[in-house]
């Protein structure tokens, strides 16, 4: 009898949490997209200085920058990913690419020539 009211408890928590937050609670983490820079598209330039992000969404932590016309690469042989929507260089997209200059992370494919 105890195990059925925590069954039920941890039901009506997972509930409430996605009352709150309007995403729903898993018991494991979300797959990442592939972050492979063994097929890389090289001597890529970014258009504007944008955040190198550890995540693809323009809340996640900046790693680093890619700096206007510096030369970098895109992995996952040049797949752009969904991601958070954002406005920037000009367009608005919720499409990213995974690559950089001097660190690898998440950036706007908006701001990225190739």
């Amino acid at each position: 009898m105890r195990f059925k009211s925590l069954g039920t408890a941890a039901t009506s928590i997972a509930l409430f949490a996605t009352a709150l937050t309007g995403t729903v609670a898993t018991a494991g983490t979300a797959a990442a997209a592939p972050q492979d820079c063994s097929k890389a598209i090289v001597n890529v330039k970014a258009k504007e200085t944008v955040n190198v992000r550890s995540a693809p969404k323009k809340s996640a932590t900046a790693l680093g920058i890619w700096g206007k016309g510096k030369r970098g690469g895109i992995c996952n042989d040049g797949k752009a990913y969904k991601g958070g929507s954002y406005t920037a260089c000009g367009k608005s997209s919720n499409m990213w690419y995974y690559g950089g200059d001097k660190v690898n992370g998440w950036v706007p494919k908006t701001c990225i020539n190739w």
